[in-house]
Parts: C-alpha cells; structure tokens; sequence
C-alpha cells in the first residue's frame, strides 16, 4: 500500500448538503478535508445523460479526475419506486423538470403514487459511487436503504424525497432521523463504508496526512 497523496479528497459535487455529509463522513473515517467543485475554477460541464446511477457517477469522476489529475469521488443517487416501474430512479434530482426543487419533485412522486395501495409503496433510495484515480481503474460501489413512501411529509432535517421517506424500523422519516443517525443507515452512508473499506485497502491515511 502508499500513502495517500494528498491531503484532502474531492467529491465532485456542487450539492452543499451532500458535500457536508462526504465531508463528515471522511473526516471521521479517513482524517481527510473534503473539498467540492466549487473549490476549483475551469471545470468541465457535466451533462448526467447516463441510464444508470453507476453509469452518472462513473462519468463524472472521470471528467473531473481528467481535468484535475487527481483522484476524484463521484456519486450518483436517487429513489427507485418499484410500483412506478424504478421511478424516478436517476431524473430524481429533476422530476419534476430541469428546473424542479424538492417540493415540486415530492409534490410529483406523490400525485403519482396516491393509487398504489399502501402495501406497495416501497421505496429504495439508491447510492452508486465512483472512485477515479489517474491511471488506474475506477471503482464503483452501491449502498442502497429501503423504506416507505408516506403521503404526508414529515421532518425537516433532511433534503431531497426525505420526508416522505419512511422508516418502519426507525419510526421515522429520514427528514425526522438526526444526521448521526442518518450517516448509519442512509444509502450514501452505506456506499460511504464500501468506498471507505476499498480506500483504506489501497492506501494508508493518518491524521496528518
């Protein structure tokens, strides 16, 4: 193994929530700074055109790596609802069109969904993530957390279809969940530990790198 080069890692998002929770999550595992796209100036646009969350991640790990010369993070994620055939799956950021925000794409998820009987309202959400690093291969891992789509949101802690996002097992919606918690059992959490795993397999980090 060597040592990782470098001392911070770049998530190759623009997405401050997101970056905050890579950010939390490295810092404890890896003792690495997380720093984002918007840290660097002369970026490639990225157009997400990809049919799966793998494909996306992969992509914009990448294009980011390729410009930077340096290793990259990406991720993908979103909700898959079996009943609506994967919906909205990877336009989950955009359902409701290119310029929708949380509330119109909860507000569309749940116009679609109020005739599918409770029983079938399972939801996934999905997290695939991308390591780049010049010459070599990428690497992809997926975590992936199963809940129930509610028809009332609740919570306020999260972003994204969180408060319409059940958890049987916790009793609460992912928005009601504090973010200890949510880094335990989220989708990203769970691709975080697999991504973790694999760095810590291939490199050594210390505290002062």
């Amino acid at each position: 193994m060597k040592v990782w080069p470098f001392p911070y890692i770049i998530i190759a998002t623009g997405n401050k929530n997101k970056l905050r929770q890579f950010a939390d999550l490295f810092a404890r595992d890896l003792h690495l700074d997380a720093k984002g796209l918007s840290d660097f100036s002369g970026l490639p646009e990225i157009v997400e055109d990809q049919d799966t969350f793998e494909g996306n991640a992969r992509k914009k790990a990448e294009t980011i790596s390729n410009a930077l010369q340096a290793p990259v993070i990406s991720d993908d994620s979103g909700l898959v609802v079996p009943a609506l055939d994967g919906e909205p799956g990877v336009y989950s950021a955009r359902y409701a069109g290119p310029d929708a925000n949380d509330e119109r794409n909860n507000r569309k998820l749940l116009k679609k969904i109020r005739f599918v009987p409770e029983q079938h309202r399972q939801g996934i959400y999905v997290c695939a993530m991308a390591l780049a690093v010049p010459g070599e291969e990428t690497q992809l891992v997926r975590g992936e957390c199963t809940g129930i789509i509610i028809e009332e949101p609740r919570g306020d802690e999260g972003f994204g279809y969180d408060p319409i996002f059940y958890l049987p097992s916790e009793q609460k919606t992912m928005a009601e969940l504090p973010a200890e918690r949510k880094y335990q059992i989220s989708h990203r959490a769970k691709a975080t530990e697999k991504l973790t795993a694999l760095l810590k397999s291939k490199y050594i980090f210390t505290p002062q790198s």
